[in-house]
């Protein structure tokens, strides 16, 4: 018997080198191995005769071999062996590409089961690289066979071997769910859920088995957020005195929406609440987001309190100081800006007026968070496209408060599935405003290929002759040994504009300039004197421009759905009708139907639904950057009920342990803190 931390190693044909390629998968330990979940299955059960199995599918046919396979080498580099199988049905060709090997492995008149897909070609059948085995043996085929993720040099057929030995010969993990958890939510015991959904009898039984480990990880990831929720609301908050949004409204220059007052009622309520408000503001592209940031601002300074900002790029902070400096300096309170590119002197100047309160309101990116920074009074503390920061600089901001913790509001642009929200911000309260200023428009969103280039350069000459301004979007910045003749980059592709249009200004922006000289783009773009900005994801968040009609995303398969969506709001800010056209040269047909789905809607959640669905919760943000653990079972996509399941079962066991410090809940808490350990310390 084997331990379940011993490295692979211990497993017979596991040396160093494979061991450093299971590494990178993230295994090394047999426990790893057993937690290396398929992630499908193939139905091998059923044997089909080879006349009436089904074309175009993978299938399992039992053959004998007919005649002595036969390889050729057509060219360097390639080889091809050929034989044919029969049984009472019919004849079968094979063909394996570069496998000469098995010329020596399947022997005339022997039976073989094989799998792979039948293809017709006149009156032939065959089947090209199927996976075989003799007939009987029953481990590649006669069974359900689960698919694991792989990497190079590392065999499908090593990886189950190992994992069956991992799961076969070593101790599993004893149960750890509680007895009532089990029972109330009907769940199958845990080492039994291990062994099946590696090696399931039926589809039934990997159904609930499946489910099992699913409840279980939600359970304990939603049992750490509902700890760390607890955690940060404990203790005294800054006390507000709760002032009339009405009061707040006097000071815009335009009128709320109906979300934007519900919003900012639900922070001044938190923010006098006298604990510590903990709230995520998530809105789409131009709902509004900023102006209630700036409430929740108003309030606190009108209470005595100081506030800071912090924003994941300069361009972001250096826009939030000049829209807030406008709305809020009439009524008196005083903003700074601070920034990893001011000056030194700058610097120290912004630093002393945080420290003795003479600012009221700080704008600035990660320099926040640097050790000359100390603040008289801090309240609130806001942090702009919440997925751009990890866990840690929240809170090491929110720590300058000193013994009072300041309230926090996070915002994010970038609409999440209520079902990762419920993951990544499950820590938070969160606030939706559901609908855009009035006089906004929908942006008419295109997807063309490199056949209507020709049109699209005179649709942006239009643009530009009816007074307007264009963003071109590329998805690199320069050429490299990767990228060309691949993909368009921006410095290149704003030499070919500039020669196409050369009696208009095109400016290029990138995230390998100097701040100065992104400012000094950027402002000449928001003053109109350039015409056509050629950028990559830089200006992706919280760029306004009003004039900008017009959004070119270049080789737009390179970016997740949601991405695209976040640059297609940079346009239609002002009340001209805006334009995105979507270039695309991919013949993929999933491609080509994901981008078309953006040009089916602007709802940015809509959209996110549909974005985590193809293409998993990675690509809104990596989880590890923000202290939360992977999901190793658990698809967010389709396991909502679960999530729910879980969530609630979480809160109970917490409302009747806030503490976990019963003995039978003690092995949940360590589970937890394991599940967490990235960050042990936000349990402390």
């Amino acid at each position: 018997m084997y331990a379940l931390q011993d490295p692979v190693t211990v497993l017979p044909g596991i040396g160093e080198k494979k061991a450093q390629l299971l590494g990178k998968l993230g295994i090394r330990t047999l426990e790893d191995l057993q937690h290396w979940f398929p992630r499908r299955y193939v139905d091998r059960r059923k044997v089909w005769p080879i006349r009436h199995a089904p074309e175009g599918e993978e299938v399992c046919i039992c053959g004998v071999v007919a005649q002595r396979p036969l390889t050729a080498y057509p060219r360097k580099g390639l080889s091809t062996t050929r034989l044919q199988v029969f049984d009472r049905s019919g004849l079968l060709y094979l063909t394996f590409f570069n496998q000469a090997y098995t010329a020596g492995k399947l022997k005339v008149g022997e039976s073989y089961l094989f799998c792979g897909k039948i293809e017709r070609m006149g009156q032939r059948l065959s089947m090209t690289n199927p996976i075989y085995e003799p007939e009987g043996r029953g481990e590649l085929t006669g069974r359900i066979v689960p698919i694991y993720p792989l990497t190079a040099g590392v065999s499908a057929r090593q990886l189950a071997e190992w994992i069956d030995l991992a799961v076969e010969e070593c101790a599993l993990l004893p149960e750890d769910l509680p007895a009532e958890v089990r029972s109330e939510n009907g769940l199958a015991e845990r080492n039994w859920a291990i062994r099946t959904v590696h090696r399931p009898d039926s589809f039934e039984d990997l159904t609930r088995a499946r489910e099992r480990l699913v409840f279980e990880e939600l359970f304990y990831l939603t049992t750490g957020l509902e700890l760390l929720h607890t955690r940060r609301v404990a203790g005294a908050g800054f006390r507000c005195t709760v002032l009339p949004v009405a009061d707040f409204e006097r000071l815009l220059p335009f009128t709320l929406t109906e979300a934007q007052r519900k919003t900012l009622q639900q922070i001044f309520v938190d923010q006098a609440s006298g604990k510590i408000m903990n709230r995520l503001v998530q809105g789409d592209v131009g709902s509004g987001k900023t102006a209630v940031a700036a409430g929740a601002v108003w309030q606190c300074v009108r209470s005595g309190g100081q506030c800071a900002l912090m924003a994941p790029t300069e361009l972001l902070a250096m826009q939030h100081y000049h829209t807030l400096t406008t709305l809020l300096a009439p009524d008196g309170i005083r903003v700074g800006l601070l920034t990893g590119s001011s000056k030194a002197a700058e610097k120290r100047r912004v630093r002393q007026q945080i420290a003795d309160g003479t600012l009221d309101l700080v704008v600035g990116t990660h320099a926040l968070l640097s050790e000359g920074v100390t603040f008289a009074r801090l309240g609130l503390v806001i942090t702009d496209e919440q997925h751009r920061f990890g866990v840690e600089q929240r809170s090491a901001l929110s720590a300058k408060a000193g013994a009072q913790k300041p309230h926090v509001l996070v915002m994010s642009a970038t609409p999440i599935p209520r079902t990762l929200a419920l993951i990544i911000y499950g820590d938070l309260d969160v606030s939706v405003i559901g609908e855009r200023p009035p006089g906004r428009q929908d942006v008419e969103t295109f997807l063309i290929g490199e056949d209507k280039r020709r049109r699209m350069m005179g649709f942006i000459r239009k643009q530009v002759q009816e007074g307007h301004q264009v963003y071109v979007v590329c998805p690199a910045v320069e050429e490299t040994e990767e990228t060309s003749g691949k993909v368009k980059n921006a410095t290149d592709h704003a030499m070919v504009l500039q020669q196409a249009f050369p009696d208009l200004r095109v400016g290029l922006i990138h995230g390998r300039m100097k701040p100065k000289e992104k400012e000094v783009v950027m402002e000449a773009f928001l003053q109109g004197t350039v015409e056509i900005l050629v950028s990559t994801t830089v200006i992706e968040v919280g760029v306004d421009a009003p004039n900008a009609t017009l959004m070119v995303i270049e080789d737009a398969d390179r970016f997740g759905l949601s991405q695209l969506h976040q640059l297609r709001g940079r346009v239609g800010r002002g009340t001209a009708q805006s334009f995105c056209v979507l270039v695309s040269s991919s013949k993929n047909e999933d491609t080509r139907q994901r981008l078309k789905a953006l040009c089916q809607t602007n709802d940015g959640f809509r959209i996110a639904e549909k974005d985590l669905e193809l293409r998993g919760p990675g690509d809104f943000f990596g989880a590890r950057q923000h202290g939360l653990p992977q999901l190793q079972m658990a698809d967010l996509a389709c396991d909502t009920r679960i999530l729910v399941q879980a969530r609630e079962a979480a809160k109970r066991l917490l409302g009747e342990d806030p503490a976990l410090v019963r003995p039978e809940h003690r092995v949940v808490l360590e589970r937890t803190r394991r599940l967490f350990e990235e960050n042990p310390d936000i349990f402390n």
